[in-house]
């Protein structure tokens, strides 16, 4: 049998030190506000309700096919030193995720050939708050009176698309909905216009670290935490003292403004979502006929 040539990274150091530059302007604040027991509402929700530790998401990695050279000390246990180097091998990937990693890639499959659509204006977070005893970001100010909110939303039309905010809205707001997604048909309402749906590309990417490059979930982080940037200064509350100027979806010029980020981040998503797709494909196809672990 002729054995494949393995690409040997060398300069891991620089890999590494490029990695983490990237990610600690965004980082470093974090982990100084926590330290202090601070909230900042968009990165918060990064590592809250995303749940991937910070130290983590600063370690390196390259990913499959590829092994780093022997004098690296992988962070991950599942990298193997070989003669090539450090590697992972695809008989380690559970044979328990295999039916997990299918539904993701259907899933960005699926929204990709969706259309898009961009008539939600950001309203699932006043969803959120609407005619509610109390709000979920309580250390922040609201923009308008809770009464002036629920008058603002009884006036919409609401379009959320995305099961994990839907699910947040309040008893009242959900009947508003125009559409009920739930856990079971969530891949039949999914689209690329979606700033939930684009948030999401980092969850995607991190639920399958290390298989999946530390780049790609970078970038997908990145999107990420400008999206959630776009997301709160469209909603109803003040984030003036976090230097985030509110979208005023209440007025047509905001909704304006709020499309032309939303599709700005609509277009991100859909070549990153691509990138990911080809990298879960690629590591399914990798990782075909090794499933030799159950845990």
């Amino acid at each position: 049998m002729i054995r494949t040539e393995i690409p040997v990274i060398t300069d891991w150091k620089q890999a590494a030190k490029d990695h983490v530059e990237r990610l600690n302007p965004i980082i470093e604040p974090y982990l100084k506000a926590r330290s202090n027991h601070a909230r900042q509402p968009v990165t918060d929700f990064l590592f809250e309700y995303y749940s991937f530790r910070a130290g983590k998401l600063l370690s390196w990695g390259p990913g499959i096919q590829q092994a780093v050279s022997h004098d690296w000390t992988p962070s991950d246990k599942l990298y193997k030193l070989t003669d090539d180097g450090w590697m992972l091998d695809p008989a380690d990937f559970p044979q328990k995720r295999a039916s997990s990693l299918d539904w993701i890639i259907r899933l960005q499959q699926t929204i990709l050939e969706r259309p898009v659509s961009f008539g939600c204006f950001g309203l699932h977070e006043w969803a959120m708050v609407y005619k509610a005893e109390e709000v979920r970001h309580e250390q922040l100010p609201l923009r308008m009176k809770p009464s002036d909110i629920a008058k603002f939303v009884d006036s919409q039309n609401i379009i959320c698309s995305h099961f994990d905010a839907y699910r947040f809205f309040t008893d009242e707001a959900k009947p508003l909905n125009k559409l009920q997604p739930d856990v079971q048909n969530r891949i039949d309402f999914e689209q690329g216009g979606c700033i939930h749906a684009n948030m999401d590309l980092y969850k995607w990417c991190y639920k399958f670290y290390p298989w999946v490059s530390s780049d790609l979930l970078a970038e997908a982080f990145i999107l990420a935490w400008d999206t959630r940037e776009v997301d709160m200064m469209a909603s109803p509350y003040d984030l003036s003292d976090y230097g985030l100027n509110p979208i005023r979806i209440e007025t047509e010029e905001g909704r304006a403004e709020y499309q032309v980020a939303q599709k700005r981040v609509a277009d991100r998503g859909r070549v990153l979502r691509e990138r990911l797709g080809s990298e879960l494909v690629e590591f399914q196809n990798w990782a075909g006929g090794h499933h030799t672990h159950t845990e």
